[in-house]
């Protein structure tokens, strides 16, 4: 199992202007990539006689580098400043988006805009761990193994990169990889990476078969149910015991409304400003770490609530299977047909958002799964309505929204509690009957060089090969031509984006 480790990062202004170009350049080989595959499936659905042919997705990239023929809003000589791997891992990225199309597991990609998140992918020819000698190492973690981070090589020199491993604990140990991320949001620098961890314990399918040799009253015992709210945000209760909210602290609602002002304000003052100004950069700065607040809370609330979950004594987790993404979809309509109620949905929408339901899942399942625990979802149909005692169904057993009156037996409780007893029942009922399945997840390859089996996708001797074929399909020279005119609209058409990206950039 992959186990992921994120390290905060302080490079000095020299390393972070050398960190700015090389994410700069990867993103514009990247974005050039992006252009050129909407620019060849534009041509091909615009020319009858390219009908059924597509152009090879491969991991060249020697065709956006050049002088522009003596236009300087073409000339790319600049790429020639950073190592040439980068580019290279940029094209790579760009064909593992296009895989991830393929098995529908995201969007086709599309360009990637100068502002927010940036991360470029260096790979082991661009860095190395070196151990700290014991004399030098800080006095607070004298007792474990430290190291330094060095970027670069000898040609393209970069130089050390500061982080700090404040997250780990002492039986969780890392290993230096083979390929790092470093990313920056908001002024804060980020190195992350994943190791091969065997020792997290057994995987979901063994946890599932081993939950199956309970009895469904034994179960019930190891079991609490979830229920998702917005009043409060979880509600978690053992099937017949203990049950236990988690919502934000007060004085946390009143920093995020504080910080919500700010952001509003810093808003409207980067509006007024100068396209292009430091003052307008620096104003984006302000609203992005007012912004980054609100994220971090959420990450911490979402760690907090998962931990306490998993350390629950019990086996199995149950939450709600919402459809979240479906349930804060704007209201707004279209022109011809506006929507309804739409202050009030998006008022809606950024309470459920806020209370990172989603996250919680998500850490949840991970964490569950490496104690040798499960989390599983299930249908919340009338979960509200239903009585946690003897069953009953119906709309007027929620007389409020806190409260919940059995009208068949007269059961009371409130409703969140007596939802996430209902939760952890369809839950046992699940596993013992053995209804539940785990879905098998799909993944992407990551591999820098060409495999025999994409050739032999590509060159049409498999069935999926059909989406893509090899240049030899069409007319060499054609294909070169076209590949040539596209490298060159790219440029044209690419808006003007410099090799290096603000330090204040959003």
């Amino acid at each position: 199992m992959l186990k992921g480790f994120e390290f905060r990062a302080y490079p000095s202004k020299v390393v972070q202007s050398i960190l700015l170009r090389w994410i700069g350049c990867q993103r514009f080989i990247y974005n050039a990539r992006v252009r050129e595959d909407h620019y060849f499936r534009t041509m091909q659905r615009k020319r009858l006689a390219l009908v059924g042919q597509y152009p090879e997705q491969d991991q060249s990239y020697a065709r956006y580098i050049g002088d522009g023929n003596g236009n300087p809003e073409e000339d790319t000589r600049w790429l020639r400043e950073v190592p040439p791997q980068l580019l290279r891992n940029g094209v790579v990225l760009f064909s593992q988006a296009y895989t991830k199309f393929f098995k529908k597991l995201a969007g086709r990609p599309t360009v990637k805009k100068r502002h927010g998140r940036q991360s470029v992918w260096v790979t082991s020819e661009l860095f190395r761990f070196e151990p700290v000698p014991v004399s030098q190492a800080k006095s607070v973690q004298a007792s474990r193994q430290q190291w330094r981070l060095i970027l670069g090589n000898a040609k393209f020199p970069c130089g050390e990169l500061p982080f700090a491993i404040t997250s780990v604990p002492e039986d969780q140990k890392w290993q230096p990889p083979k390929t790092i991320h470093i990313s920056v949001d908001a002024g804060r620098w980020h190195v992350s990476f994943c190791n091969e961890d065997d020792a997290l314990g057994p995987d979901a399918a063994d946890t599932l078969v081993y939950l199956r040799q309970y009895s469904k009253e034994e179960l019930l015992d190891q079991t609490i149910g979830v229920d998702l709210g917005v009043k409060v945000p979880l509600m978690a209760a053992e099937a017949q015991g203990i049950s236990k909210g988690f919502a934000l602290k007060p004085i946390e609602h009143e920093r995020l409304q504080r910080k919500e002002v700010q952001r509003r304000r810093w808003q409207r003052i980067a509006a007024r400003r100068q396209a292009g100004s430091k003052n307008k950069a620096k104003a984006r700065h302000r609203v992005a770490a007012a912004a980054r607040y609100a994220a971090d809370l959420r990450k911490d609330f979402a760690h907090q609530v998962s931990r306490a979950l998993v350390d629950h004594d019990v086996r199995l987790i149950v939450f709600e299977a919402l459809q979240i993404k479906n349930m804060t979809r704007s209201a707004k309509g279209t022109a011809e047909a506006p929507g309804k109620n739409v202050r009030q949905k998006t008022g809606l929408n950024r309470s459920i958002l806020g209370s990172a339901w989603g996250q919680v899942r998500l850490y949840t399942e991970y964490k569950a799964l490496a104690a040798g625990k499960l989390a599983i979802r299930v249908d919340p149909k009338h979960s509200s309505q239903e009585c946690s005692a003897c069953g009953h169904t119906h709309p007027d057993n929620r007389p409020s929204q806190e409260q919940f009156v059995c009208q068949r037996c007269g059961h009371t409780e409130n409703a969140d509690t007596n939802a996430a007893r209902n939760i952890a029942r369809r839950g046992v009922e699940a596993i013992v009957s053995g209804s539940y399945t785990l879905k098998r997840k799909k993944k992407a390859g990551s591999v820098l060089r060409k495999s025999k089996a994409e050739d032999d996708q590509r060159e049409g001797r498999t069935g999926p090969g059909t989406e893509q074929v090899s240049e030899s399909h069409v007319c060499g020279d054609t294909v070169r031509r076209r590949r040539r005119n596209a490298a060159r609209a790219v440029v044209e058409e690419a808006e003007t984006e410099t090799p290096t990206t603000s330090a204040l950039a959003v």
